[in-house]
């Protein structure tokens, strides 16, 4: 059996937690002038990925 290779894009991306896995809130990158500041305030940190995602995010990261 071939080895395993991670997904080096969602490596930089997810990271794994005790609950799943964790990420940075999209959105936030650019044309930030027309999005109102409670919008982006309730960007700021981290996300899980939700329940539905969670098994693609596994094949891409198969060694955590």
């Amino acid at each position: 059996m071939p080895k395993l290779k991670t997904n080096r894009g969602a490596a930089k991306r997810f990271k794994a937690t005790a609950n799943g896995f964790k990420h940075r809130a999209t959105g936030r990158n650019h044309i930030l002038t027309k999005k109102a500041h409670k919008r982006k305030r309730n960007l700021r940190g981290n996300r899980h990925v939700d329940g539905s995602d969670v098994a693609s995010v596994i094949q891409m990261l198969p060694h955590n």
